[in-house]
């Protein structure tokens, strides 16, 4: 590579954001339930795997169990994981303290408050939450705590120095689970300590399509000159062809892979949970970072799930969004942290919340939140919209993982918005149990058989066809099913043609099919036209 020559960020260079060396996905950004997770989900990862490597490696031999508690890494790195713990224990203390305080406090609150004031025992409230908490009860007099969370973000448990990248290149769909497995170094991986909202980070991704010349590149992010050698390796001298424009009449959609869709009309651009995929040899067909627009006029969020709210994808784009649209919240429920809080902080400068019913007009058409209900395994979450898109004479309902569970709710939702003609939702009807995502955040935790049947679950095929009954599309597609082969570090999912998930969406399609409506369950990559 001539060092005086301009060079452009290869197309499979990979920047995982991380935590403290964990992959950072929403609950490791906001303070609590940060803290939650290190107490009760890193620290009983890494001690597990200290004990019993050999359980571990063992038991992620078995393809079931890519998704649980096991850490993926050979037992010979146990020296290094004993080392991270000791790190963790060290600079993570504060919210370590923090996430004990939030158990021990939560059984005062069950032992003391029996419905008289809470004024008295805010002098019980320990030390770490003292200032950030609000006692409550509800109107069936149950105690709980509201965090303020503004103030937390503003507060030393919003630790910016924890921050960093792990940048590398890629040339296969394998990654390992990203809420179970540390990123430890490696050869090859440029550690970058950057903190997520720095300006840089929208410097290095530009890099892709605006190249610069190599020492200046370096100059500008303090690159070391011990990892020049391995920061050379992520860059091209060939420049990239320019992201494509689109100029035709109607509406094109282009299916990215999971919930990632890419709407565009002359006028307008919108993706929705982006999940993007790179480009390397090999795999089957997909749409890449490459084949997104220079600039993306929205950005919307259904719910913050780590499937649709991906860190490493939002980031890496955060430079091309001029809006982001997230769900409105502000409860200050643990279980429920902020979007708009959290993209904030993350560098996102331009984020609008939008409530249920809600419009937002766009240029030529508009979008309007509908409620979304079910998959969030029965925990009171508002941070969650499905998506009504009208661009022009074509209506598009984002359904996302919402699930009908109480039918009549959308009886009162389609009086309001009418039909649609296109239908995206999500079949992923077996789902996680409660803990899988939540555990860290439960205080007294769960019975098994409770767990098991609060479910992440999106629709079956009777639900499903409530809502293709009720809003009558002439075209319905399956998709956030997780089933490409990148996203299986996100979702660890596999499925074979007996998986209930693939039955019941087969079930839909024909019966959909059966009435005369366009049916398909996406896969890989899809472009859709409507006039």
């Amino acid at each position: 590579m001539n060092e005086h020559a301009t060079v452009y960020l290869k197309s499979n260079v990979v920047a995982e954001p991380l935590l403290a060396r964990w992959y950072a996905w929403p609950h490791l950004i906001s303070p609590a339930t940060c803290a939650m997770n290190v107490q009760w989900r890193h620290l009983r990862i890494m001690n597990s795997f200290i004990q019993a490597p050999d359980v571990h490696v063992q038991t992620l031999k078995n393809p079931r169990m890519l998704g649980g508690p096991f850490l993926d890494y050979p037992a010979n790195r146990v020296d290094d994981i004993k080392r991270l713990l000791e790190r963790t224990l060290d600079a993570q203390g504060p919210l370590i303290d923090f996430a004990k305080s939030v158990r021990d406090f939560h059984q005062i609150l069950k032992r003391d408050a029996t419905g008289y004031s809470l004024d008295s025992l805010y002098e019980k409230v320990p030390a770490p939450l003292k200032g950030y908490v609000e006692l409550l009860y509800d109107v069936q007099n149950q105690p709980s705590l509201r965090f303020y969370e503004a103030l937390l973000y503003k507060s030393p448990y919003y630790d910016r120095s924890a921050q960093s990248f792990a940048v590398h290149r890629i040339e296969d769909d394998h990654r390992s689970f990203l809420l179970s497995t540390p990123r430890l170094s490696s050869p090859n991986v440029l550690d970058l300590e950057m903190p997520f909202d720095d300006a840089a980070v929208d410097y290095l991704f530009g890099l892709r399509h605006k190249g610069e010349v190599f020492d200046a590149m370096c100059d500008k992010l303090n690159i070391q000159n011990d990892d020049k050698q391995v920061f050379r390796t992520f860059f091209t001298d060939t420049e990239p062809e320019a992201a494509e424009s689109f100029a035709d009449p109607g509406v094109r959609i282009r299916y990215f892979g999971h919930a990632c869709l890419l709407i565009q009309t002359r006028e307008v651009s919108l993706l929705s949970d982006p999940v993007v995929s790179y480009q390397y040899a090999g795999g089957i067909p997909r749409y890449t970072y490459d084949d997104l627009p220079e600039e993306i006029d929205y950005v919307v969020i259904t719910h913050n799930h780590q499937d649709h709210v991906l860190l490493e994808t939002l980031l890496r784009i955060r430079h091309k969004i001029k809006t982001l649209i997230v769900p409105r919240n502000g409860t200050g429920q643990l279980h429920d942290p902020s979007l708009k809080l959290m993209f904030r902080a993350l560098g996102f400068s331009q984020v609008i919340e939008i409530d249920e019913l809600e419009t937002l007009e766009l240029p030529g058409g508009q979008i309007t939140a509908l409620p979304f209900s079910g998959e969030h395994a029965d925990l009171g979450v508002r941070s969650k919209l499905c998506h009504l898109v009208r661009l022009g004479d074509t209506s598009i309902l984002l359904a996302a993982d919402s699930s009908p569970v109480e039918p009549m709710l959308y009886e009162h939702v389609h009086k309001l918005v009418g039909d649609v003609d296109v239908l995206f939702l999500g079949m992923e009807c077996d789902g996680a149990p409660l803990t899988w995502l939540y555990g860290p955040l439960l205080p007294d935790g769960i019975s098994r058989d409770k767990d098991q049947s609060r479910r992440l679950a999106g629709c079956n095929c009777e639900q499903a066809m409530r809502l293709v009954s009720r809003f009558n599309p002439k075209a319905v597609y399956v998709y956030a099913m997780g089933q490409e082969p990148w996203l299986g570090y996100v979702m660890a999912l596999r499925y074979s043609e007996e998986s209930n998930p693939i039955v019941e969406s087969n079930k839909l399609i024909s019966e959909c099919r059966r009435k005369g409506i366009v049916a398909e369950r996406l896969f890989g990559m899809k472009e859709l036209r409507f006039a």
